[in-house]
């Protein structure tokens, strides 16, 4: 059986993505515009993706063969040497790397690095084993694998090796790569490696939750191209091992004793509140609204519902950053956000992006993506230098003092010896434009302020929608709908949290003067009137060619004010700037 497994793959590859489309299968009620189908035209974001192609991705590949980490892909390809980087899970970096390289081709097409991609993919085929396992910091030399690593397969995952975790990056990769070039020859390596990963774990096989979450994600995408159940009942199978593992103590208060660090402190539906690592945990609760929303379980739908609120009435950062406590990376208690301590990792910035854009998917609410746009042009760029090239590991709230807190970083560098940071941004930033817009039938909605064009489908009949504005500096914006025919349908813009009053979706924070601001908002010149739902204005007509919306949002600079419960925050930095 084993020699028919590549042909049986790549016959399963060439018609998976038909099968995926005839699938009929519970899912997101609305789902994101395809970052192919948007093309930005602004003056605050597109120079930052093109600094982020012309020198991020570069950089990133040029520092991950200066480090080592494609040579670790090359030795595990001869089976010989010494695994010569630090961390296990530096496989990774390549994989992020390739994954923001491939949405960049869709912004920038460069054939030079197209080319450098398949060479370098071609050294990760190599790295693979015969039955798809995939980790360097073993194939190198199995008699001496990375101590994280254990003396066999898997035995550490709980914990330390991030096998699944290596996986996960490698099939979020692939996906990007495969939808951005069409080429096959990633997802090749994915699904040898995913099929490998589902006859392993499972009901009646090996259990364990995955020490560091997102192998769950990277399944998920794998199902929707592939629609094989398999991979979609793994990713769901990982997440119910949460709490089940009996060897922590429940009643001890340290986050690496009772589990909560790795959020297995608790089966996973009864889980309320946001802990352990946050990026872990971020990724995890990703993981979860995507489970929730293709399997239509709502018991794990009401627990990331339950987690969010905490979230964000407890544990969010004026500038949307998440994991208060340096020890550990993780999130603290309830209203623990000191200023002076700040931890907020960049990859928590990240993943929180990719949590709320899933919430709002669930449930058509302005709130998520209000949470999501503060987190993008605070605490994310605040990440990455205009010049592409220099990196904040964490992102602090108060630097002055950092004499006396040695973790705190007072300048941005270049590269880490864990520099799971950098490459998360090279492949977050080119996805930007998939976050601008999202449909539901004949609902079509402007999630996020940044000029440029998009081509959907609404009735059936081809809408193209042109979006100008000089935002953030400006809250005037303008929609231009274009369509061959008469089309009905609703234009959904959202009225940020912060026009109309509310600093963010909770009390955690408030604006220390109370306004009424007015949103206007007028079609082909003429005011009009229109209802709203949950945080959007609804544009109900039947557009017709060169109908224009004009948008106008207050954009006055106010002071934001935490929540007394913050006794830190407001000891040491009580307020702080934002629209």
């Amino acid at each position: 059986m084993k020699s028919l497994v590549p042909a049986l793959l790549m016959a399963g590859l060439l018609s998976a993505p038909a099968r995926a489309q005839t699938l009929k299968r519970s899912d997101y009620p609305i789902q994101a515009v395809s970052f192919t189908k948007v093309k930005l035209a602004d003056t605050f974001w597109l120079p930052r993706l093109k600094t982020n192609t012309d020198v991020t991705i570069p950089a990133s590949f040029q520092r991950c063969e200066a480090t080592n980490r494609v040579k670790n892909f090359e030795m595990a390809a001869a089976r010989q040497g010494k695994f010569a980087t630090i961390f296990p899970f530096d496989d990774t970096d390549i994989y992020k790397t390739i994954e923001g390289a491939s949405y960049s081709l869709k912004l920038y097409p460069d054939e030079e690095l197209d080319q450098y991609m398949d060479e370098l993919i071609k050294k990760v085929a190599a790295a693979q084993e015969p039955d798809g396992y995939l980790y360097t910091a073993r194939t190198i030399d199995p008699a001496h694998p990375h101590n994280w690593a254990g003396p066999e397969r898997w035995v550490k995952e709980r914990e330390l090796s991030h096998e699944l975790y290596n996986s996960g990056h490698l099939y979020e990769a692939a996906v990007a790569h495969y939808e951005a070039t069409g080429k096959k020859n990633l997802l090749t390596i994915a699904l040898k490696n995913a099929d490998l990963v589902c006859s392993v774990f499972g009901p009646g096989k090996r259990a364990v939750a995955p020490g560091h979450e997102i192998v769950e994600m990277g399944l998920v995408k794998l199902y929707r191209v592939t629609g094989k159940p398999e991979y979609l009942s793994t990713a769901k199978f990982f997440l119910d091992q949460r709490g089940q593992f009996k060897g922590y103590d429940p009643k001890s208060p340290d986050a690496w004793r009772n589990g909560s660090y790795w959020q297995d402190h608790k089966l996973v539906v009864d889980q309320k509140e946001a802990e352990g690592h946050a990026v872990r945990a971020e990724y995890l609760y990703s993981a979860m609204a995507d489970v929730a929303a293709l399997t239509g379980d709502q018991k794990l739908l009401a627990a990331v519902d339950s987690i969010w609120q905490n979230m964000v009435s407890k544990k969010l950062y004026v500038t949307g950053g998440t994991g208060a406590v340096p020890g550990g990376e993780r999130f603290g208690g309830n209203y623990e956000l000191p200023n002076t301590t700040a931890y907020n990792e960049t990859c928590a910035a990240v993943a929180n992006i990719y949590w709320n854009q899933r919430m709002f998917q669930l449930h058509g609410e302005a709130k998520y993506v209000d949470v999501l746009e503060k987190v993008l042009y605070n605490g994310l760029i605040s990440g990455v230098g205009l010049d592409g090239k220099s990196f904040f590991y964490s992102n602090a709230m108060q630097v002055k003092n950092s004499t006396s807190f040695p973790q705190t970083e007072p300048q941005r560098a270049g590269w880490f010896d864990c520099s799971c940071c950098p490459t998360n941004l090279a492949r977050l930033m080119p996805s930007l434009p998939g976050y601008v817009y999202a449909q539901n039938g004949r609902d079509v909605y402007a999630n996020l302020f940044i000029s440029g064009t998009t081509n959907l489908l609404v009735n059936q009949k081809p809408v193209r929608i042109t979006q100008q504005n000089n935002y953030p500096w400006q809250g005037d914006l303008k929609f231009t709908v274009n369509s061959a025919a008469t089309t009905d349908f609703n234009l959904l813009v959202r009225l940020p949290g912060w026009a109309r009053g509310e600093a963010v979706p909770s009390d955690l924070y408030r604006f220390a003067t109370p306004t009424e601001p007015k949103i206007n908002i007028r079609v082909n010149g003429q005011p009009v009137a229109y209802t709203t739902r949950n945080g959007y204005a609804v544009l109900a007509r039947k557009w017709r060619k060169n109908d224009v919306v004009e948008v106008q949002l207050p954009m006055d600079v106010r002071q934001v004010v935490a929540n007394p419960r913050c006794r830190t925050t407001w000891a040491k930095w009580p307020c702080s700037v934002d629209r």
